[in-house]
């Protein structure tokens, strides 16, 4: 698979810019630690608080120079506003395998054609520049919303997985898991995504 990890990629559209994720972000992701701490009700890694971001930060930058994950920050161009973080991780190349996750946007992001747009540059970009041949993203069994947007933008449900480890604090739950093959990207998938995205362009 062609990926450098030390290589800053820009993932952009009319609608979304995707730049790498840096520790001068906090400023930027502060209120959504400080003021929707559920956003986190449902991920391993919570960014809430002052603090809590901090490390959420750190811990991702750490991982991209460990060549494990890589994280981006999201801007809504059409706000003008940083919307959140999604990133990279778990790359196989021998399998020709990504997953992308530790998605999330503010409150006032959702629902807002954002997400699609973002899934759209991240599918395009690990298929047609990384040489990926399945995308792989998943979410808690309890988490429709996300499972609702993974369907939404073209992925699968494929497996189901019984998390019996312990989160810190807190027992991790089941996840059910989602793909989408490099043949459904270029057969219909990106296609029918484009056009989902156009109607929030216009």
């Amino acid at each position: 698979m062609n990926f450098d990890f030390a290589q800053d990629y820009i993932l952009e559209d009319e609608v979304a810019l995707l730049r790498p994720l840096d520790i001068n972000d906090e400023e930027h992701l502060l209120p959504f630690a400080l003021h929707e701490a559920d956003l986190f009700t449902y991920t391993w890694e919570k960014a809430i608080g002052a603090d809590g971001l901090r490390t959420y930060l750190q811990n991702a930058i750490q991982a991209r120079q460990d060549q494990k994950e890589y994280a981006f920050i999201v801007w809504d161009k059409r706000v003008k506003r940083y919307a959140g973080t999604t990133r990279f991780y778990d790359l196989i190349p021998e399998r020709r395998f990504v997953q992308i996750g530790y998605t999330w946007y503010g409150k006032a992001f959702q629902g807002s054609g954002l997400n699609k747009s973002c899934k759209f540059l991240l599918f395009r970009f690990a298929f047609e520049h990384m040489g990926a041949e399945q995308v792989e993203l998943s979410a808690d069994v309890n988490n429709h919303r996300s499972i609702g947007a993974m369907k939404s933008v073209g992925c699968e449900p494929y497996g189901y997985v019984v998390d019996e480890t312990v989160c810190p604090g807190e027992s991790c739950r089941d996840r059910l898991h989602f793909r989408l093959l490099k043949s459904d990207w270029e057969q219909d998938v990106k296609a029918n995504l484009a056009l989902q995205i156009k109607q929030f362009t216009v």
